[in-house]
């Protein structure tokens, strides 16, 4: 089976890949069939067997989602985005968009509010799956360690008290309606301004999700003794005043001294596990003491984890001088 979940991953990303691309002739079930070796009938029963949706469907939604970002950030007119996406016309354009937002195109120009985008799906992900992510990195790749100071920021973002770790917390958050993953994922991805958006749309790394855990009297005590709340969400500028999706929660980050835990690039399929346990040694074994700091525990500080496979995996902890 996590054969497949491999070969999913690859259609999506294939999928993302000849959008960005504006390539398609390869936005088909019969060209990813030529391509994998796979007939077109199975490839589509796989793909909704794995990912819960029809291609067709997340095809046309993947599209609104690129199509959405151009609307938002370029001056482009509304009938050359339609084009430029595969669509016959402005009309069946606004038709498509409005049907999956609520809003058209021209409204959401003017009035860009949140909506809930197709995020990219990841149907190989180690934490969800028993495979994968369980060899060894690449030993030049040790665990950096340096000191920061981080401007004063907004963050957006849901909070867990009970939930121990990534697929803990989804778990836990799907049970509340309208904190599902797909939900609060699209929700971030539509919001413009994300101090850590790298320009991407794949969630939790170029679209600047991020997980964190909040000091927080009333949540768990973690392995080191500090009761913690784990959120997910999204840095913003201090200044950002836009709307708040009513099923969120902001908070204003003051400016302050993090210390900062970071390993490269790596393979996410076979060496998560094993990056995992360096940066959790990492931490563990770091003397505070001789560098003049200490973590700071006092309520509202933030640590941020950053998992991006393909740039790095960090954790950005607050500190305060001793």
């Amino acid at each position: 089976m996590s054969e497949w979940h491999k070969l999913v991953q690859t259609i999506v990303e294939e999928v993302d890949e000849c959008i960005a691309k504006r390539n398609d002739e390869a936005l088909t079930l019969a060209a990813l069939s030529r391509k994998l070796g796979y007939s077109e009938f199975y490839i589509s029963r796989k793909f909704k067997e794995i990912s819960g949706m029809n291609f067709r469907d997340y095809l046309r939604h993947r599209t609104l989602a690129f199509a959405l970002k151009e609307v938002r950030d370029t001056p482009k007119g509304l009938l050359e985005i339609a084009m430029d996406y595969g669509f016959s016309s402005h009309e069946a354009f606004s038709r498509s968009f409005k049907e999956a937002y609520g809003i058209t195109p021209s409204e959401y120009r003017c009035n860009p509010v949140p909506v809930v985008l197709r995020t990219i799906i990841k149907p190989f992900d180690c934490y969800l799956i028993s495979t994968g992510g369980m060899g060894i990195s690449d030993t030049e790749k040790d665990v950096k360690v340096y000191f920061v100071t981080i401007p004063a920021h907004k963050y957006l973002h849901i909070r867990n008290y009970e939930s121990i770790g990534y697929w803990d917390f989804w778990q836990k958050q799907s049970q509340i309606p309208g904190q599902d993953y797909d939900t609060i994922c699209g929700l971030l991805d539509s919001i413009k301004g994300k101090l850590d958006d790298m320009g991407g749309t794949e969630a939790n790394s170029g679209s600047g999700q991020i997980m964190a855990d909040i000091n927080e009297p009333t949540g768990r005590i973690c392995s080191w003794g500090i009761p913690l709340a784990e959120s997910y969400g999204v840095r913003l500028p201090a200044d950002y005043c836009g709307e708040i999706p009513e099923q969120m929660q902001m908070m204003d980050v003051p400016e302050g001294e993090y210390i900062v835990f970071e390993h490269g690039p790596f393979d996410y399929q076979t060496q998560n596990c094993d990056v995992e346990r360096k940066i959790e040694e990492a931490m563990k074994n770091f003397d505070y003491a001789a560098s003049g700091y200490c973590l700071d525990t006092i309520q509202g500080r933030v640590c941020y984890f950053y998992h991006d496979p393909e740039r790095f995996w960090k954790y950005v902890r607050p500190v305060k001088k001793l």
